[in-house]
């Protein structure tokens, strides 16, 4: 689940750890209660922690925070509004979030690495309160999805999202036509 809304609405806040307002609070609580989890793993940020302890409450569960669920890194260009920054560069980060990094910031596989690794760390039935480039993260390393991909995902604020991963299944070796 993403977050809820902020006071910085629209701005690249990454690691900024920018507050979340009273309605994306609640916002997330409502749209958790329908879901069935057993616990919740939250971001380290405050906008992803406070909405996750919210729902941890509600729901009677328990929380455990994990930075690998942190937002990606954008550097420089972080807690500003994309229309403050040089546009040939930023389209070149959207179209290339690995090789046209934000000055200072992180590279799409480095965000893929990490939440990667968080992914494997989960226990079933676990409902994570993140950020929308960490679950774009999740969707990509999860269905093989190219990084210009998950910018076709919609991710409002309390958004969410349902990824079920199953253990290892041996490939299909052989196929055999009936006749």
């Amino acid at each position: 689940m993403r977050h809820g809304a902020t006071d910085k609405e629209g701005h690249l806040n990454g690691r900024s750890d920018v507050r979340v307002t009273a309605a994306g609070l609640a916002s997330c609580v409502a749209a958790a209660a329908p879901l069935g989890f057993e616990r919740v793993v939250t971001s380290d940020l405050a906008r992803a922690r406070d909405c996750g302890a919210a729902i941890a409450r509600a729901a009677e569960v328990p929380i455990r925070v994990d930075a690998r669920w942190r937002e990606l890194d954008f550097g420089e260009w972080d807690g500003r509004h994309p229309g403050t920054l040089d546009p040939d560069r930023l389209a070149a980060f959207w179209a290339d979030p690995d090789g046209a990094a934000p000055p200072g910031g992180e590279c799409w596989s480095g965000l893929t690495a990490r939440v990667g690794a968080a992914l494997d760390a989960l226990a079933a039935d676990t409902l994570v309160v993140a950020h929308a480039g960490a679950i774009r993260a999740a969707l990509a390393v999860t269905c093989g999805l190219d990084p210009r991909q998950v910018w076709m995902f919609d991710l409002p604020y309390a958004a969410a999202v349902t990824l079920r991963r199953w253990g290892d299944v041996a490939p299909v070796t052989q196929i055999t036509a009936l006749r």
